[in-house]
């Protein structure tokens, strides 16, 4: 994904900081069922807060020095630390388990499911296990970070480099060589991926779940079972634009490489959709554009020609939060960021959004390049830091985003205020193009983000299966593809053997970085932003709005930023869209143009796979 955010606060205990202070008092030692008292889980809570309140900044101050200045000596103490943090997150995680049958109320409850279902990966009580849990992590972790293409020994390329040629390459034979290389990176990975779920799903049942499968989806305020139909059902209001969009893209691909490489009955061949897992098609809109031309706002010339630099463009996005009536940035802020890369040292350039001491002590970390697309990216990561410090009053277990896909929609929520209407009012452009240049615009949007949303939503329903026992290795692949097809209308463009794990050619499948978080903000996000237009009473098109300069809206939003997760997400969500439900219609209302013009374009074509 374009951005990550970086909080170090309690999205359960994922966010707890382990270290050498003691563990609390009352937490050293498990008592007998008959002795659990709603006293001893108020007492256990209370500690616990505190510790990782006070062990989360002096790790988050060392994950930030590493980032910004990559050396031996910050990698080893992050390191450390980090470690030292994983392995107190389990031991308190497994603590909580012990009060799951206390009568609680509920807010103790749930803060003890917080703490319970915060590990991704739960270590069993076995040390021999644990370690080996760690080190096949860390194993996979290398297995990918290390992975290149080589087509002899002295001819090797890095995934960067594949990726970059798979966005502008038309060569369909080159593409299908980067393609196929890349997957066999992740052969290896198999039978570790395979071990490491088998005690990983151990870890979970000691923590009162069947398996991980069953504790990844009990974190979203529902019975876990209901989670995945609640997805589909939202897939289900976004698949006739996605399939509009499919047979349009699928015959322009066929007219530029013939129907013999892109049948027009099949899903369509992954390696040609500019994206080395097919999950965004936004690098071939020279091959779907529109055929005539379309005026769109040239936002890098404008930045440019009107003399901002990385300081000015981040200005500008604190701008827009004050219209809404936000406090603008402490001056830490400005002293503690990177905005741009140093001369001097190894940096992370990926831009990330950061509250290092969960209360105001916000940053961001990027290597600012002056365009268009950088200025979109500095608003979004302004979203995360705007949304950190709305929720730094609540208890730390509170402090985190109301479900994981929200931190990530509210950026994106943002940005899509960044409209021509919105850079008239700044003075970046003189004049709002007509509406009949919208398609073109809108098509970029969906190559991006409604193409993206059944992989978003198929990855995870792959790892649920596996992680529950549904599915054994030697099908792994076998279902990947069937889901795949299912969903996004994308096969292999060649037989795939058995032994293949083309799921660990993804960096969040080895790394189990949970992907469900990545299809609800692109649902919430144009969820949000109608919400918004509407409370600030923009009666114009959805995809035109802009809620730049509305203190109405920004009231609205930051009373559901306050709440951070002390709620369950559906009251968050309630508090602007006045419904508990997300609801996926309002991307039919945003890209209502485009559709029509989608329509108008397949009407003589065969849609469907």
């Amino acid at each position: 994904m374009k951005a990550i955010s970086i909080t170090l606060v309690a999205a359960g205990v994922a966010s707890v900081l382990a270290g050498c202070q003691p563990a609390p008092d009352n937490a050293q030692t498990k008592p007998s069922d008959k002795l659990y008292t709603v006293q001893d889980a108020q007492a256990f809570v209370d500690a616990s807060q505190r510790e990782m309140a006070k062990m989360s900044v002096p790790a988050a101050k060392a994950a930030w020095v590493y980032a910004t200045n990559i050396n031996d000596d910050t990698a080893t103490v992050n390191a450390y630390l980090s470690e030292l943090y994983s392995n107190r997150a389990a031991e308190l995680a497994k603590q909580a388990a012990d009060y799951n049958h206390v009568e609680a109320d509920a807010d103790l409850r749930r803060k003890l499911d917080l703490m319970r279902g915060g590990l991704t990966m739960p270590p069993p009580a076995d040390p021999a296990k644990s370690e080996r849990l760690a080190h096949i992590g860390s194993e996979l972790d290398g297995m990918y970070g290390k992975g290149k293409y080589c087509r002899s020994e002295n001819d090797c390329i890095s995934l960067v480099e594949m990726s970059s040629a798979m966005a502008t390459e038309r060569n369909a034979d080159l593409l299908l060589e980067y393609w196929k290389g890349w997957r066999d990176v992740s052969v290896p990975m198999k039978p570790l991926y395979e071990e490491q779920v088998a005690i990983a799903n151990e870890g979970a049942k000691e923590l009162g779940f069947a398996n991980v499968s069953e504790l990844w989806r009990s974190k979203y305020d529902m019975p876990a079972d209901d989670f995945p139909v609640e997805l589909d059902r939202l897939w289900g209001q976004v698949k006739p634009l996605y399939d509009a969009l499919h047979c349009h893209v699928r015959a322009e691909l066929g007219e530029f490489y013939g129907e013999d490489v892109v049948p027009q009955n099949k899903p369509i061949p992954a390696h040609l959709l500019g994206n080395m897992w097919a999950q965004s098609w936004g690098n071939i809109y020279d091959i779907v554009k529109p055929d005539t031309p379309m005026q769109v706002p040239d936002v890098t010339t404008a930045l440019r020609e009107q003399g901002y630099d990385e300081i000015k463009m981040v200005k500008q996005a604190e701008s827009f939060f004050s219209s809404l009536g936000f406090e603008k940035l402490p001056e830490s802020f400005w002293t503690n960021s990177q905005f741009s890369k140093p001369a001097d040292r190894d940096v992370q350039c990926h831009a990330s959004a950061w509250n290092v001491d969960n209360v105001d002590d916000l940053r961001i970390k990027m290597c600012i390049q002056i365009t268009g697309e950088e200025f979109n990216v500095i608003h979004y990561e302004l979203g995360h830091n705007y949304y950190q410090r709305a929720y730094n009053q609540q208890p730390y277990l509170y402090q985190g985003s109301a479900n994981d896909g929200f931190h990530e929609a509210i950026g994106d929520t943002i940005a899509l205020s960044i409209t021509p209407k919105y850079l008239k009012q700044i003075g970046l452009i003189d004049e709002i193009p007509d509406p009949s240049n919208d398609i073109g615009m809108l098509l970029q949007v969906a190559l991006d983000k409604i193409a993206f949303i059944p992989f978003g939503l198929m990855v995870d329903q792959w790892r649920w299966k596996v992680m529950a026992g549904e599915v054994g290795p030697d099908d792994y692949n076998k279902l990947w593809w069937e889901l795949r097809e299912k969903y996004q209308g994308v096969m292999a463009p060649v037989a795939r053997d058995a032994n293949a794990f083309d799921p660990g050619a993804k960096y969040h499948v080895p790394a189990n970085v949970p992907y469900t978080r990545y299809f609800l903000a692109h649902i919430l996000q144009f969820q949000f932003h109608k919400a918004l237009c509407d409370i600030a009473g923009d009666e114009g098109p959805l995809n035109r709005c802009s809620i730049y300069g509305s203190e109405e809206a920004g009231k609205a939003l930051n009373e559901m930023l306050e709440m951070g997760q002390s709620r369950p997400w559906q009251d968050a969500l309630a508090t602007i869209t006045d419904s508990p439900n997300m609801d996926a219609s309002t991307i039919e209302a945003y890209f209502a143009p485009l559709k029509t013009w989608l329509d108008e374009q397949n009407k003589d074509r065969q849609c469907g796979w």
